[in-house]
């Protein structure tokens, strides 16, 4: 499997590219001035964007603990495994820096302006309903994929069931096919068997008749030939 379609680096190129615009957004709210509305507002976004990247990262942490129990089985080696815990160990890194200044940013304009104590119990009050809101979107998305994932492989269940009904039929089909073709053939082996029982007689019988009994015989013969093949072949 190639990186292009390996989902471990489908999923880390999703995450730096996050990363990266976190990054971004951290440079500019380290150049905006304190106590301002956009300096509020790029706080909530790193603080938000942090918290959906470690979570990602997290899932990907535990996707490789998987791998790593049977590397065989999914085609990888130890030092694949090694390269892939250090990308994540680096990116959680970065993330938890900048996450840790944005917070101490936060803490400074809370409890370092204390001659205005009724705004910062706002802004906490704010910040408090701020996370609450946060979690409850995770936890939506959350019940949303398990919802798809369970509406997925419901479809799926349904589709094996459809492919084990088609084949329980086609094995109904042939085995009749096969009595069927049984029973022909038991039927060619008892006209065979008839036929060279009535060859012998004839050529018993032929052998003390004279020659206008054997004309006769024969006559008699291509007869019931006739009869036979139309009885076992055309009823």
């Amino acid at each position: 499997m190639t990186p292009a379609q390996d989902p471990f680096y489908i999923v880390k190129d999703e995450i730096q590219d996050s990363i990266d615009k976190v990054q971004d957004t951290f440079h500019q709210w380290k150049q905006t001035p304190e106590n301002t509305g956009e300096y509020v507002h790029l706080t909530k976004e790193l603080l938000t964007s942090c918290e959906s990247i470690q979570w990602q990262v997290d899932e990907l942490e535990k996707a490789i603990s998987v791998a790593e129990r049977d590397p065989a089985y999914y085609g990888l080696n130890e030092a694949e495994i090694g390269r892939r815990r250090s990308w994540t160990s680096l990116a959680r890194n970065q993330v938890f820096s900048v996450r840790r200044n944005v917070e101490a940013g936060r803490q400074k304009i809370l409890f370092g302006n204390s001659t205005n104590p009724p705004e910062s119990i706002r802004s906490k009050k704010h910040i408090s309903q701020d996370n609450d809101e946060f979690i409850a979107s995770e936890s939506d998305q959350q019940m949303l994929l398990i919802k798809r994932q369970d509406e997925e492989l419901d479809a799926l269940s349904a589709s094996v069931q459809r492919i084990g009904g088609v084949g329980l039929t086609i094995h109904d089909e042939l085995a009749g096919q096969e009595k069927l073709l049984g029973e022909l053939s038991l039927d060619m082996e008892t006209t065979s068997n008839r036929l060279d029982f009535v060859q012998k007689r004839v050529a018993m019988v032929m052998k003390k008749a004279s020659w206008k009994g054997q004309i006769m015989m024969i006559a008699f013969l291509v007869i019931l030939f006739i009869i036979l093949f139309v009885l076992v072949f055309l009823t």
